[in-house]
C-alpha cells in the first residue's frame, strides 16, 4: 500500500491552497474531498476574494479546482466524491515518525479504502446553522443569506434584519449599518452572547433597532423576501416585520466529528490549533480554515492558514 507524505482533507480555499503548495514542494499528497468550493459555493457574488472584484461561488469553485489540477501533476492525487470518515494512528506510530491510517468512503457507495500518510491536514470547514423557520429554505439566496461579508453590499440602501446575538451577528450588524438604510436585530434572548462592549457600540448606531425576545417563525415573500413573522417568546404574540433582506447568524457547525477521537476540539467542536503553525495537539496532524478555533474565519484567512500549515508540514517532514 502506498504511503503518502500528506493527506489533505477538504476542497475549499484552504484545502486547495494546501494542495497547490504541496505540489510546488513535491510532497506526495492525496487530497480527498466530496467537491470543491467550500461553503461559499452558494454565494451569488463574492466581493472580498482578493484579486477578483466579484465572483460567484460556483465560479470560485471552478477556479480553485482548475488551479489545483494545473499544478497537481504526478505529485498531488485528487479524490473527489469521497470523504474521510476516520483517522487512526498506525501501530508503528511514534511522536517523531508519525504514520496515520485514514478510512476513505465513496459518497456514492459503501466502499471503504485505507489511506496511509505521514502527515494529515484537516481543512473540512464548517456549515452555517440553518434557520428553522417556515419558508427559510425557500428564500435562501433570494433575500435570505448566511454571509453579510459576501452578500451585504447587494442590500445597500435597504431595510434588513440580522438574526442572532453572538459576536458574529453583532459584527454583521456593524458592517451592514454602514450602507443599509436600517438594520433590525432579532435575538431570542434579552441577553447577548456577544461581548458587552460590542453590543453597546452597535446598539448606539442611529439606524440599528433591536427586537427581543423574538423567534422568527416564518420568512415571507414572492420571488424575493419582503418580510417575516416573529413570536415574542415571553407573550407568545406573533408580529409581522417588513424587510428586504435577512442575514442569519445563529452559529456554525464545524465538520469535525470524524476527528473527535484523535485531535483536541474546543467546546464548539472546532479543532484546537497553534496559531503560529496550525499544528494540533496531536503530532503529525495540522488543521486550517473554518474548522479550527481561529479567531476570524474568511476565505482569504483560510488560505493563509493553509499556506502556513504547509510550510510547517514541509519543514517537519524534511527533518524526519
Amino acid at each position: 500500500m502506498k504511503t503518502y507524505d500528506l493527506l489533505i482533507i477538504g476542497g475549499g480555499p484552504a484545502g486547495v491552497a494546501a494542495g497547490v503548495y504541496a505540489s510546488r514542494k513535491k510532497l506526495q499528497t492525496i487530497l480527498v474531498t466530496e467537491d470543491f468550493g467550500g461553503q461559499s459555493i452558494v454565494s451569488d457574488g463574492i466581493e472580498n476574494w482578493i484579486g477578483t472584484v466579484k465572483i460567484s461561488g460556483i465560479d470560485l469553485a471552478k477556479s480553485l479546482e482548475s488551479h489545483l489540477r494545473a499544478y497537481a501533476g504526478d505529485v498531488v492525487e485528487i479524490k473527489t466524491g469521497n470523504r474521510i470518515i476516520s483517522i487512526e494512528k498506525h501501530t508503528d506510530y511514534t511522536e517523531t515518525n508519525a504514520l496515520f491510517i485514514s478510512k476513505m468512503k465513496n459518497t456514492s457507495g459503501d466502499e471503504t479504502v485505507e489511506v496511509v500518510s505521514k502527515a494529515v491536514l484537516i481543512t473540512t470547514g464548517s456549515a452555517h446553522r440553518k434557520l428553522g423557520a417556515t419558508g427559510a429554505d425557500i428564500f435562501e439566496h433570494k433575500g435570505l443569506t448566511y454571509c453579510a461579508t459576501c452578500d451585504g453590499p447587494m442590500f445597500g440602501g435597504t431595510d434588513v434584519v440580522v438574526i442572532g446575538g453572538g459576536n458574529a451577528a453583532l459584527e454583521s450588524v456593524a458592517q451592514l449599518s454602514a450602507y443599509c438604510k436600517s438594520v433590525t436585530i432579532l435575538n431570542r434572548s434579552k441577553t447577548f452572547r456577544a461581548d458587552p462592549i460590542t453590543v453597546e457600540k452597535v446598539l448606539s448606531k442611529p439606524n440599528v433597532n433591536l427586537i427581543t425576545p423574538a423567534e422568527v417563525t416564518e420568512v415571507k415573500g414572492e420571488k424575493f423576501v419582503n418580510g417575516l413573522s416573529y413570536k415574542n417568546t415571553e407573550t407568545g404574540e406573533i408580529h409581522e416585520l417588513a424587510t428586504n433582506g435577512i442575514f442569519v447568524e445563529i452559529g456554525m457547525i464545524p465538520a469535525t466529528g470524524f476527528v473527535k477521537d484523535i485531535v483536541k476540539l474546543n467546546e464548539y467542536n472546532k479543532v484546537v490549533v497553534d496559531p503560529m503553525t496550525q499544528r494540533t495537539e496531536t503530532s503529525g496532524i495540522w488543521a486550517a480554515g473554518d474548522c479550527t478555533d481561529g479567531l476570524y474565519h474568511q476565505n482569504n484567512i483560510a488560505v493563509g492558514d493553509a499556506v502556513k500549515a504547509l510550510e510547517d508540514i514541509y519543514m517537519s517532514l524534511s527533518r524526519r
